[in-house]
C-alpha cells in the first residue's frame, strides 16, 4: 500500500481539493475571457448575438422553473410562481439596474404566496 503524502493528509486537504477541482477550472476560463475581451467592441454584432443567446437561455430556464419546478418549488402553486415572475418583471420595468431588488421581490412573493396558498 502506498503511504499518503504527509502534507495532504492533514486538515487542509479539503481546501486544496476545493481549489484544484472547483476554483481553478472555472477561474482559468474567466481570466481567458477577460484577456480576449479587451479588443472587442461592446456594440459589435458578435456581442449582440451572445447577449441574445444568454437572454434566451435564461428565459428558457425561468420558463422551465415555472412550468415544471424541481424540489421544494413544486409546493408553490402555479399562480404563485407566475406572480413571482410578474413581481420581478415589474421591478425591472421600473428600473433595470435594480436586479437584486427584483430578485428579492420575486422571492417575497414566492415565499409569501406559498405560505398563504401552498399545500397544507
Amino acid at each position: 500500500m502506498t503511504q499518503p503524502i504527509a502534507w495532504l493528509d492533514g486538515p487542509l486537504w479539503p481546501y486544496l481539493a476545493l481549489f484544484l477541482f472547483a476554483v481553478l477550472p472555472t477561474e482559468i476560463w474567466r481570466w481567458l475571457a477577460v484577456a480576449f475581451a479587451r479588443g472587442l467592441d461592446a456594440d459589435s454584432a458578435l456581442l449582440d448575438w451572445v447577449r441574445a443567446v444568454a437572454t434566451a437561455l435564461l428565459a428558457g430556464i425561468v420558463a422551465k422553473l415555472i412550468v415544471s419546478p424541481p424540489g421544494a418549488l413544486t409546493h408553490a402553486p402555479l399562480l404563485v410562481r407566475i406572480a413571482a415572475l410578474a413581481a420581478a418583471v415589474a421591478v425591472m420595468a421600473v428600473n433595470r439596474r435594480r436586479m437584486m431588488l427584483a430578485v428579492l421581490a420575486a422571492e417575497a412573493v414566492l415565499i409569501g404566496g406559498t405560505w398563504l396558498f401552498g399545500p397544507v
